[in-house]
């Protein structure tokens, strides 16, 4: 097997959980071929670099290896090869993320039934 659809590989490189997800990202142009994004039944060969947007950040890869079946995540890595520059971008990323948190600390208690009416109706609802 020398090529295969980029839904499958996405799913079977384990990117996403499933390969409905893997085509959603592709019809929503999260994920983009030599810089073209690409429609789910695009077949992805070996050499291929591919960028990926996905919840954990932004990929950019090389394809190493196609399979069609899922399996286990140490398989599914040697599919692929990470641009150092991207390893650092998301590092960098989650780093944000975690300094965020600090300034918005998570409420000490649970909203009241009053305040959980308060935020029903401030974001639209009823």
């Amino acid at each position: 097997m020398d090529a295969v659809r980029i839904d499958k590989w996405l799913w079977a490189a384990r990117f996403f959980k499933t390969r409905a997800l893997a085509a959603k990202s592709c019809q929503l142009q999260r994920v983009q071929a030599q810089g073209q994004p690409v429609k789910p039944a695009r077949d992805v060969k070996v050499g291929d670099h591919l960028r990926i947007e996905t919840e954990g950040g932004i990929f950019e890869i090389e394809v190493l290896g196609v399979s069609e079946d899922r399996g286990p995540a140490p398989e599914a890595q040697k599919l692929y090869r990470e641009s150092d520059e991207s390893k650092q971008a998301r590092a960098k990323a989650a780093e944000e993320r975690r300094l965020n948190r600090e300034f918005a600390p998570a409420p000490s208690t649970r909203p009241s039934k009053r305040d959980r009416r308060r935020i029903i109706q401030f974001r639209g609802g009823r």
